[in-house]
């Protein structure tokens, strides 16, 4: 059965981070795309006190770039979390098989992959706030991807 969602890492900056990503993955059964470089030995010991004994039941695909992951994952729309974008993640139609692309900590997504994805939807925060931790926004977004795809594991709503 094709996963309803997928969390893709673009060339993520912060071990801790991804490992917390990697934890929430395992245990909604969320497929994580790792868009290499990693800025950050991969499975070094942040990553790993992060993750916990999760990270091992995660399903994690590395992809040597953004081209690479680009021919990989065909016909899934790409949705953008992003402090640019206009469009609030709760009002966003998410869809079985959509990616939710999340950019480095240090500096999002190059602007060439911000005209690559299909849709850009963002948290809104108190004004004058830059943005959410990482790993807070991929559990915000999926949670809610996941309860309108009605595709909590356990069927849970």
């Amino acid at each position: 059965m094709p996963a309803p969602l997928h969390i893709a890492l673009y060339e993520p900056d912060i071990p801790q981070n991804t490992g917390t990503v990697l934890r929430t993955a395992a245990c909604l059964g969320i497929p994580v795309e790792v868009i290499e470089p990693c800025g950050f030995v991969w499975g070094g010991k942040h990553m790993r006190r992060s993750g916990m004994d999760y990270v091992g039941h995660a399903d994690v695909t590395r992809h040597l770039n953004w081209a690479v992951f680009q021919a990989s994952m065909t016909g899934q729309r790409r949705v953008l979390l992003s402090t640019r974008a206009e469009l609030v993640y709760t009002a966003f139609e998410f869809l079985p098989g959509d990616i939710l692309i999340l950019g480095r900590e240090s500096a999002g997504v190059p602007d060439d992959v911000h005209e690559a994805v299909d849709a850009r939807v963002t948290i809104p925060l108190k004004p004058g706030l830059r943005s959410f931790n990482l790993a807070t926004a991929a559990a915000m977004v999926a949670g809610e991807a996941l309860r309108q795809l009605d595709a909590f594991p356990g069927g849970l709503k």
